[in-house]
């Protein structure tokens, strides 16, 4: 072999090699091959080393298939020889059998000779280059002298390939940053947009599970049954709680994994892992294999929520709040896995963001709830301030209601009582008169007698209105036959509605209508009832009343016919001092206690009466003042 020449074109071919192919192993095992085929050796072997001379990758060629070398011892050997001949240019065993037992004694004995170059990058080896033979042979310094110069493009690829590596490893380091970084801003923003505590436990176990591909996960909820604990670190207390399983994820290539949503609940008292947690806190418990598992003395696990046999690999974070455990964030894998710096930092984050959410949502909890009891009780407040209201706004009514009937009663006791007082003092001045003839004082006398009697009535109807109100009235029960009472007190109302032409027709069944009642009542009622038919009947018109037996009943209907009462006079039509309206205008007299003493007066009775007023067909109004009587009348009824 030309050593320039051969050199200049096994460092071209290199060169392409570093360009075209696509991984390390591949290009480092076309090295190899060529390199190995230039030298006519039986094989050919490059590997890469670490800082630590851990091999990171390997090329090896062997000349023919039936040269099979054991690649591990031989991959040890190179290493070790790299090491021991770093301060030589190049390591050369003519004949390995007679070399020193110390330095190959790890080569494997299929290894007849061998020629090795450390290969330097940047400072420090960064790998070894070998070329072996089968049989024992004698390396001329012309193949000393080329394989030095070959391993100068080696060492170049060499350091290419680890700058490449460098580079993956960054940008994986940096996609793998970002991933992260897009995680904890999606919990982030879900925890700021959602008020489902499940949905966000769902979404942070799920997405950090699968950014990080483990196995399984779920998340811990502690509830204490002392709510005043706090997890005291002094003293490193385990507190009575019950964990729930809030949130659970699997992976569907678990295939060792089954199902725990069954247990959703147990005592911290039965799993020893949660103790160690607890006894860890703040610190995580984190677990790469079975073995060390092993030595936190946790293969006594009583609850299999954890599953210890069939996961190896655990993380377990607490979950807290200003010192005191709110749960746990659970990760595991089904094989062994050595958990990464980056990746335990990832996990402190979510398990924060977690126990923010948790309390984020604990105190909207609280403050809705304390909203609502708030609320409700500002409806309750406004309830009763509207009843109040209400009560103020019908006694306001019924207060102005009160003023409106004082202030006509007044009117009217004005007008009924002065009138017949001013006629009294004008009789009483004439009789005074010296000569005055006597017709003439027998007239004023008549006056005087006349007006006494209608203020005595008054005074008598107010007193009497009082007594029945308070229910000191007595009854005086008596046979009363209403039939001859109806007859007599028509014939006396016929003559004193003569001048207005009022015409009176009595409906009264073939039967006497007998009944047990108070008879001074009776007569009062029937003559309140005409006088007020009387009073506001039309002129030649005719007032009726219809009597009959109804259900052991005496049913009495007083009609006449005259202006009607408006709809808002008919409720309070029996209310003391309440007139229709318009009828002081119309100067109809009356003091308004006539109906209202009507009404007493029948309830004294044990009886009822209603009024109706409808337009009649000819034009005028129809007024029907129906009274129902009981046939017998208790003594002790009042």
């Amino acid at each position: 072999m030309q050593h320039q020449q051969e050199s200049a074109h096994l460092g071209e071919q290199i060169n392409q090699i570093i360009l075209n192919a696509s991984d390390d192993e591949t290009r480092l095992l076309k090295i190899a091959q060529i390199l190995g085929e230039a030298f006519q050796v039986d094989w050919c072997t490059i590997v890469t080393t670490d800082e630590q001379n851990t091999a990171q990758a390997v090329g090896h060629w062997c000349s023919h298939d039936n040269l099979t070398i054991p690649q591990q011892p031989l991959l040890s050997s190179l290493q070790q020889l790299a090491v021991v001949y770093a301060k030589s240019p190049l390591f050369v065993f003519d004949d390995v059998k007679t070399a020193v037992p110390n330095l190959i004694a790890q080569l494997p004995p299929e290894i007849g000779a061998m020629l090795g170059i450390p290969l330097w990058c940047e400072g420090k080896i960064g790998g070894v280059i070998s070329f072996g033979r089968a049989q024992p042979y004698h390396w001329s310094e012309e193949e000393q002298a080329s394989a030095l110069a070959v391993a100068t493009s080696v060492a170049i690829a060499i350091a290419q390939i680890l700058q490449n590596r460098l580079i993956a490893s960054l940008q994986q380091q940096v996609a793998t940053s970002a991933q992260y970084q897009t995680l904890i801003n999606q919990i982030t923003m879900a925890s700021r947009s959602s008020l489902d505590l499940d949905r966000i436990f769902q979404l942070a176990l799920s997405q950090t599970a699968q950014t990080l591909k483990v196995d399984r996960g779920f998340i811990l909820t502690l509830k204490y049954l002392d709510p005043l604990f706090k997890l005291r670190q002094r003293h490193k207390e385990i507190p009575q709680a019950l964990a729930k399983v809030v949130c659970e994820w699997q992976s569907c290539h678990a295939d060792l994994a089954t199902s725990h949503s069954s247990i959703n609940q147990f005592s911290i008292s039965e799993s020893s892992l949660c103790q160690q947690v607890l006894l860890n806190f703040p610190q995580p418990i984190v677990i790469n294999s079975l073995e060390e598992l092993s030595q936190l003395n946790c293969q006594q696990e009583t609850t299999d929520i954890f599953d210890v046999h069939s996961w190896q690999a655990l993380a377990i974070l607490p979950l807290e709040n200003q010192g005191t455990v709110l749960g746990f964030f659970v990760l595991q894998h089904s094989c062994a896995h050595l958990w990464q710096e980056d990746e335990l930092a990832l996990l402190e984050l979510v398990s924060t963001q977690i126990s923010t959410t948790i309390i984020q949502s604990q105190t909207l909890r609280q403050v809705q709830s304390l909203v609502e009891e708030r609320t409700a009780q500002l409806q309750c407040s406004l309830e009763v301030q509207a009843k109040l209201y209400e009560k103020t706004r019908q006694q306001i009514d019924q207060l102005r209601q009160l003023n409106q009937l004082k202030d006509e009663f007044v009117s009217t006791m004005n007008h009924e009582l002065r009138t017949p007082l001013t006629s009294m003092s004008l009789a009483i001045r004439m009789l005074r008169q010296p000569g005055l003839p006597t017709e003439r004082q027998a007239k004023y006398l008549d006056i005087l007698e006349q007006q006494c009697s209608q203020e005595i009535n008054l005074i008598n109807d107010l007193l009497r209105l009082q007594e029945l109100e308070s229910h000191k009235a007595l009854l005086n029960v008596e046979t009363v036959n209403l039939t001859t009472q109806l007859e007599h007190i028509a014939c006396l109302f016929v003559d004193k509605w003569k001048d207005k032409g009022l015409a009176f027709t009595v409906n009264l069944p073939k039967t006497s209508l007998i009944l047990q009642t108070d008879a001074e009542s009776l007569h009062r009622i029937l003559h309140e009832l005409l006088t007020n038919a009387g009073k506001y009947s039309e002129s030649n018109s005719t007032v009726k009343i219809n009597a009959q037996h109804q259900n052991n009943q005496i049913v009495l209907q007083l009609i006449n016919y005259g202006p009607g009462i408006a709809a808002e006079d008919v409720t309070h039509i029996f209310d003391k001092f309440r007139r229709g309206q318009g009828m002081t205008q119309q100067a109809i007299q009356g003091t308004g206690l006539g109906l209202a003493l009507v009404k007493c007066l029948v309830q004294h009775i044990n009886g009822a009466i209603a009024v109706s007023s409808n337009v009649s067909q000819s034009g005028s109004s129809e007024i029907c003042f129906t009274l129902t009587l009981p046939l017998t009348l208790n003594q002790a009824q009042t």
